[in-house]
């Protein structure tokens, strides 16, 4: 299919705006704009049911910016949308594919920044409003007619606009608008409140659906990964040498916790920053723009950020933290893989958590495959390409430019080529361990990924707790023997914490110790065989927790 006979140029738009759209690199409609574009174009009232990240931003822009006169310096088309942040990118968007109209201005109007300037700006003559409906609202009550020329109205995401309790708000701006607009109204679901607003404020609307709610995902590489709840960074930092992104949003729950990640990321080199609902906007702003251009690499957002932050650059989205509802996975996903692009969302789950896991499978209907974490020889296979690339391009004319700096080098010093070439490897690497053994040593735990037996569970015959807690150990690897604490996840122990006070205590290195269970009323740790006496009496005296370690020797007959 050609650009002359097919894809957006089938819609007959106007040039400009087809050669922007092109040159954003878009080539097909999706499902919701091949419906929709052709009957806003016609002038009809829609309402328009279809998720985030399915295009209906463009579905409902295009059309629009065909319809607006360039000539005419008066607010033509308002568009409201829940949030700021889906204001600012439904205004990007039109910035984007108005490139090409000369004369044609948009605004966004939203709280958080000055109201002056806004309002100068509609009353200049901006084309498209794009605006929050409380701030809108503000400025109603200053100038009453400001929305008094507006011919085209958008709902986007107006189930979202109820829920933050804006009706009040839309009936005001319903009555400011002209009675003979169009309204076109976009929902992802369509409760009875949603049809009382449609009934009395649209004309005769046509409908558009789109029926699965895949369509939001299945453009997206999906995968989880089984991990402690305290070993999430460790995780995370894992994942990230040998994930290949460009730019990455990883998603938690509480505020702090944007903070400690961000300043985790940012100590390991990452250009990493946080992004809460604490955060000012147009620092939030800065942020969002950092991203964009690439002074950033990495955001860690609570969901403030999991509506309206649409930045090209996102190839991955991590679910650092269990999101509370499939709906909102959905949305966090969709922050990569938009518009046909390709992306890759990571969930990370806890044993806990595996439920809710089958949930959002369930309702995406699709299966999120499960991976492991990288081990040693993957990541320092990554960190050795990574060194490779780096040093490729400086190669060609090193000699030429430093082998008279390198000659004096080696005379002064008193040392060979090689060894030279080590010591200004190690600075290069600051450090950054090249090994196996040191790879290994750093690498976080994890629990065993094999789902548990539940058919005696699903019958009803559930064993009881200490048949559970006697189930058998798994096999022990060859000069290794098995020690038992009687401190369990009961007292609060982690096995990050047996590991630290082992290490600590005992003088061992990390690849000496095994693998650590921490069951609810004991603990199995797998030591060295020899010299096993020697390090027990060692931490005889160690305590975790506040209690006691008392690790012995545990004898499985």
């Amino acid at each position: 299919m050609t650009q002359e006979t097919g894809g957006f140029a089938a819609f007959n738009l106007n040039p400009n705006i087809l050669a922007a759209v092109i040159a954003t690199g878009y080539e097909e409609p999706s499902a919701i704009q091949h419906q929709s574009i052709p009957i806003i174009m016609a002038g009809h009232d829609m309402i328009g049911q279809a998720q985030t990240g399915t295009g209906k931003t463009a579905a409902f822009a295009l059309p629009i910016l065909h319809r607006i006169d360039p000539a005419k310096r008066e607010p033509q088309a308002l568009i409201l949308a829940p949030t700021r942040e889906l204001a600012l990118q439904v205004a990007t968007a039109f910035e984007t594919y108005a490139k090409q109209m000369p004369g044609v201005t948009v605004v966004a109007v939203y709280g958080g920044a000055p109201m002056g300037p806004q309002l100068k700006a509609i009353r200049n003559g901006a084309q498209i409003v794009v605006a929050t409906p409380g701030r809108l609202c503000d400025h109603l009550r200053r100038d009453e007619k400001v929305l008094s020329t507006v011919n085209h109205l958008v709902l986007d995401e107006a189930d979202e606009m109820l829920k933050l309790g804006f009706m009040d708000d839309l009936e005001v701006i319903f009555k400011a608008l002209p009675p003979t607009r169009q309204t076109v109204l976009f929902s992802a679901t369509l409760p009875q409140s949603i049809r009382a607003i449609a009934e009395r404020h649209l004309r005769d609307p046509q409908h558009v659906k789109i029926q699965t709610k895949t369509q939001t995902v299945t453009a997206i590489e999906q995968a989880h990964l089984l991990v402690h709840a305290d070993q999430k960074t460790s995780a995370v930092l894992s994942l990230l040498e040998v994930e290949d992104f460009d730019a990455l949003i990883m998603f938690v729950r509480t505020k702090q916790a944007t903070l400690d990640l961000a300043s985790a990321l940012e100590a390991k080199g990452y250009k990493a920053a946080a992004l809460n609902g604490d955060i000012a906007q147009n620092q939030r702003e800065r942020v969002i723009d950092s991203l964009k251009d690439g002074r950033l690499d990495i955001v860690v957002a609570t969901d403030v950020a999991a509506r309206g932050l649409d930045v090209p650059r996102i190839t991955h989205v991590f679910n650092v933290d269990m999101p509370y509802d499939p709906e909102s996975y959905v949305h966090r996903i969709g922050r990569t893989g938009r518009a046909g692009r390709e992306g890759r969302a990571l969930l990370l789950v806890t044993p806990r958590e595996r439920r809710m896991l089958q949930v959002i499978e369930r309702v995406t209907g699709q299966k999120v495959a499960e991976v492991r974490l990288p081990d040693a020889q993957a990541v320092l296979d990554a960190r050795i390409k990574k060194l490779t690339n780096s040093l490729t391009p400086l190669v060609a004319d090193a000699e030429s430019t430093h082998g008279d700096l390198l000659d004096r080098l080696i005379a002064d010093i008193g040392c060979s080529p090689r060894a030279l070439a080590a010591a200004l490897l190690r600075k290069a690497t600051n450090g950054q361990a090249l090994t196996l053994a040191a790879i290994e040593r750093d690498r976080p735990l994890v629990p065993n990924s094999a789902p548990r037996e539940r058919s005696s569970e699903r019958s009803g015959d559930r064993p009881d707790r200490g048949d559970r807690e006697r189930r058998a150990p798994v096999p022990l690897a060859e000069g290794r023997a098995r020690c038992r604490t009687a401190l369990g996840a009961r007292d609060g122990i982690a096995a990050k914490n047996l590991l630290g006070a082992i290490l600590n205590e005992g003088g061992l290195a990390r690849e000496a110790i095994g693998r650590i269970q921490v069951r609810d009323s004991f603990s199995l740790v797998e030591l060295p065989e020899v010299g096993l006496e020697s390090l027990l009496a060692k931490l005889k005296d160690t305590r975790v927790a506040g209690k006691q370690l008392k690790l012995r020797r545990y004898r499985e007959d």
